[in-house]
């Protein structure tokens, strides 16, 4: 008979070497990240660690699983059968993380409300915080960057800043406002585009960006930010809502609004979850900040 550090490396059918050490929770935390982002780079982002690390601690999680999770190539780290089933159980997994924090928080002042924001809303509230909230409310702000949708049934977030009314029975909505986009350029002599990345989201102004003037593009990058410092660095044009755009040193306006792409922004909640005491009050909070502040850009991409 083998010794037990030589029977642990042996063979599944995957091609993995079956490990008897089980995967630590943080791994699986680690693949719900990778899973909700399509990839390794914005993923590491989020967790706090470099592309290496995470790259190599999904490499020893598929190992510790011996099952294939995902699929490596140009489109970034696609999910396999079984890799989409392990995260419908991981996305369980966080939900009964967020409500024991919850739980545990309850007693230690105010409670954390998770709200998910795209760049420019994120930007424009972080920069008008006290607009919104003190230290002194029920409620602590918790905002989570993230241009996808993300998952309020599932307690991921307990309120989204979006684009369109909800359609799922068990969301609540309630429109705070419309957006509109622009051109927006150093001068009128830049002709050239900045262009999103293959593994940018795909939000509304990127798509049409891409289908009327992909023959025109000079860069790109999945970073609105990163497009943003390039056009005021006059590298090419991007299309901006209009309080970002309007108010950005070194870039002026190229077009009038663009009709396509004007869009309603909404608070998205659980239907009963929005009737806790902390989730209400931030929710008042953010409608009165949004009904009596310029519009300010909700751009999520489409949920397939």
């Amino acid at each position: 008979m083998l010794p037990l550090h030589a029977q642990a490396g042996s063979k599944t059918a995957t091609g993995f070497a079956k490990m008897n050490t089980q995967p630590h929770w943080d791994d699986y935390a680690y693949f719900a990240a990778v899973a909700r982002s399509g990839g390794i780079a914005r993923a590491a982002e989020s967790c706090g660690v470099s592309t290496a690390t995470l790259s190599r601690r999904m490499r020893a999680f598929e190992a510790r699983l011996g099952r294939r999770l995902f699929l490596h190539g140009t489109s970034g780290y696609t999910l396999t059968a079984e890799g989409r089933a392990l995260w419908e159980k991981t996305r369980k997994m966080e939900a009964a993380a967020a409500d024991v924090s919850r739980w545990s928080k309850k007693t230690k002042g105010s409670v954390p409300v998770r709200i998910s924001a795209g760049t420019w809303t994120a930007l424009h509230i972080s920069e008008r915080l006290s607009d919104i909230w003190t230290p002194d409310d029920i409620w602590l702000p918790e905002f989570i960057h993230c241009e996808l949708p993300m998952d309020i049934a599932r307690r991921e977030i307990d309120i989204g800043i979006r684009n369109r009314r909800p359609e799922q029975p068990w969301l609540a909505g309630q429109r705070v406002g419309t957006t509109e986009f622009a051109i927006y350029g150093a001068s009128e002599s830049v002709t050239g585009w900045i262009g999103p990345s293959f593994d940018a989201a795909a939000t509304r102004s990127a798509q049409w960006v891409e289908s009327n003037y992909g023959a025109q593009i000079v860069t790109r990058s999945n970073l609105p930010i990163f497009s943003y410092q390039m056009a005021r660095a006059g590298v090419g044009r991007v299309v901006l809502p209009l309080p970002v755009g309007d108010g950005a040193p070194g870039l002026m306006r190229l077009s009038e609004p663009i009709e396509e792409l004007r869009m309603e922004r909404w608070l998205v909640s659980h239907h009963e979850g929005r009737f806790e005491p902390p989730v209400r009050a931030a929710l008042t909070a953010l409608a009165a900040f949004f009904t009596s502040a310029p519009a300010t850009l909700e751009e999520t991409a489409p949920v397939a």
